[in-house]
């Protein structure tokens, strides 16, 4: 493995190996580069939103509530399974944005090799006990009972559908970490389409096709992922993109043990930091789902809504992540810092209007999911204006947690999360309950937000993420000192 990482010493070396991807993450305009960079990002997180979006309103509006109910129970269960990946497949993008960003070619396809073989795997084990369990994680939910026959339905096609998902995953932040964020929107934009037009057509039936319920709005998403994968597979071979496996390349499937240690114990903790959010959000949820199917259906869909917000915050956190990365790889360390002033600044402006648009046409928002004269509707708007203030310095602590990832320092993150989540969000919700009643609930997002922010902001001014590394030796591990004192 050794061989494969250049000495200090040769970490300015001209990148004439390096592909020219566009947008140049390392010698680019901070501003323009990483908006450039962000915006494909932005639109995939658009579009996955826009796909739960529409299916929820299929599912409401033809389906009902208790459908509604179900679907919101088995969405929340997929993002945290998702959550388990997250980390894996951020330490691969980072390894992989590091050894882009140091010329490193040979080492950036055999972290894909290497994250291939474990995500095949795992995806597999995982979609198996998912199947066979189905029943008892949505009881231990406390999933409504009007809505499991639902929820088991639909869950269980989303587990025969994961190890789909779970390789997309992967292969899109491997792309994203070696500079491309375009290829794997095309392909989102496809699976999209897909989804959509097949949502309506296997939920009713038509023709030969039988009704399948809220079973076949599963089972759409179970197609168009798996066909837009293998399409996209397909691109980047035709196109022989620089990170495929060809014939002289698939020794490098054989995990690495080195590099399966760095996405091991540098990427588990990043999942974990996924996991701590959707465990939270699952506990929430088994709260909520306490207080019967019309508050759960107005919680649920106000989440729908908040992904949206969120959506900007997400994808400058991830951009800046991949390209701090490269950045960390070439020893540009005067660039990093920059990176996270420019993240911050397009944070405030993106999730701030957004946040502003919400609170002028949330009814109108709203009422594509819930009736216009029902309660439930009352109920949902003011879930959202309690809490999606918030979600503005969420963005902040999402974007500098993505700069200090890029260079291994995941601890911290973790548990800076651990604290605002499991130790200050619900607590707070758990125990002012007896006095706020479900109020607890909404006002303990935007208290675990500010915490999370308070501690965000101190680990980037004093701690030393600076000095962490994803592999021995580092790639970059040059100019720490004058990363510093530039801060």
């Amino acid at each position: 493995m050794s061989d494969l990482i250049p000495p200090p010493g040769d970490i300015a070396r001209p990148r004439s190996t390096t592909p020219k991807l566009a947008p140049d993450l390392i010698s680019g305009p901070i501003a323009r580069t990483l908006l450039m960079f962000s915006l494909p990002v932005l639109g995939g997180n658009i579009l996955q939103s826009l796909n739960a979006s529409v299916n929820a309103i299929w599912i409401g509006h033809y389906l009902g509530e208790a459908a509604l109910t179900a679907a919101s129970n088995a969405n929340t269960i997929l993002f945290f399974l998702l959550g388990v990946v997250f980390g894996i497949s951020m330490a691969t993008a980072i390894l992989v944005g590091q050894s882009v960003g140091s010329g490193n070619l040979a080492q950036a396809r055999r972290v894909v090799g290497t994250g291939a073989s474990f995500f095949a795997a795992l995806s597999v084990l995982v979609a198996l006990a998912g199947y066979v369990l189905t029943p008892t994680i949505l009881h231990a939910m406390h999933t409504p009972a009007n809505a499991q026959p639902y929820a088991v339905a639909y869950l269980r096609i989303i587990f025969i559908a994961l190890p789909f998902m779970y390789f997309y995953n992967f292969l899109m932040m491997a792309l994203r970490g070696g500079g491309d964020s375009r290829t794997p929107f095309y392909f989102m934009l496809l699976s999209v389409v897909l989804d959509i037009a097949l949502n309506p057509l296997l939920i009713f039936g038509a023709g030969p096709i039988p009704a399948m319920g809220i079973a076949g709005s599963a089972a759409a998403t179970l197609v168009a992922q798996t066909l837009s994968l293998g399409l996209m597979i397909a691109h980047l071979y035709r196109r022989k993109h620089f990170l495929v496996l060809r014939a002289d390349a698939l020794r490098f499937l054989r995990p690495d043990p080195a590099i399966l240690r760095a996405l091991l114990t540098k990427g588990l903790p990043m999942g974990l930091q996924m996991m701590v959010v959707s465990s939270s959000a699952l506990i929430m949820l088994s709260m909520v789902n306490g207080y019967g199917s019309q508050i759960t259906a107005s919680y649920g869909i106000t989440a729908q809504l908040w992904t949206y917000v969120q959506m900007p915050a997400l994808a400058i956190g991830a951009s800046v992540s991949s390209m701090a990365a490269q950045n960390v790889g070439a020893g540009r360390w005067d660039r990093v810092d920059r990176i996270a002033l420019v993240g911050v600044a397009y944070n405030f402006l993106l999730t701030g209007a957004l946040v502003g648009l919400l609170y002028l046409a949330d009814h109108a928002a709203l009422s594509l999911f819930l009736p216009a004269t029902g309660n439930a509707i009352a109920i949902a708007q003011h879930i959202n204006n309690v809490v999606s203030w918030s979600f503005i310095f969420f963005g902040v602590t999402m974007v500098l947690f993505g700069v200090v990832r890029a260079t291994g320092a995941v601890m911290a993150p973790l548990l800076m999360l651990c604290v605002s989540m499991w130790l200050v969000r619900l607590p707070f919700a758990y125990f002012m309950a007896p006095r706020l009643g479900v109020e607890s609930i909404w006002w303990s997002f935007p208290f675990g937000t500010l915490v999370a922010l308070v501690l965000a902001v101190s680990y980037y001014r004093y701690g030393g993420w600076r000095k962490a590394r994803m592999l021995t030796p580092q790639v970059s591990a040059a100019p720490v000192g004058a990363a510093i004192s530039s801060s």
